[in-house]
């Protein structure tokens, strides 16, 4: 089983940067498509961005396309997500997953099974 533990969440200004960090073990890494998802409170968790195994392919979704880049590290057993242009439509709770590209890289990656703990990023204008 893989653990999955986030961080670099924090409190920002609008138009600021985070960098999120996912840190995994007890797995294979390299394995495993990673992902980058959010959710505030009362509403449905959505999509932000995904990374297959060799992190040759992203996905990003629209609202942070040119803003965000996904990526990782194998040889550190981390995933990334950085945060441009921070926005305080952006404020939420950050989680990363890792699974099965064929589930997470697709409108099934809700069935993914390693979740982190999830990190708060919070962005006031």
């Amino acid at each position: 089983q893989v653990q999955l533990v986030e961080s670099g969440g924090g409190s920002v200004q609008a138009g600021g940067s985070l960098t999120l960090s996912c840190a995994a073990s007890g797995g294979t890494f390299s394995t495993y498509a990673m992902g980058w998802f959010r959710q505030i409170p009362g509403k449905e968790r959505e999509f932000v961005a995904t990374i297959t195994q060799s992190g040759a392919t992203t996905y990003y979704t629209d609202s942070v396309k040119g803003r965000a880049t996904i990526f990782r590290d194998n040889a550190e057993n981390t995933m990334y997500l950085q945060m441009n242009s921070l926005r305080p439509e952006d404020t939420s709770t950050y989680y990363c997953a890792a699974g099965g590209a064929a589930h997470l890289m697709a409108r099934t990656w809700r069935e993914t099974k390693f979740w982190g703990q999830g990190t708060q990023v919070t962005v006031s204008s």
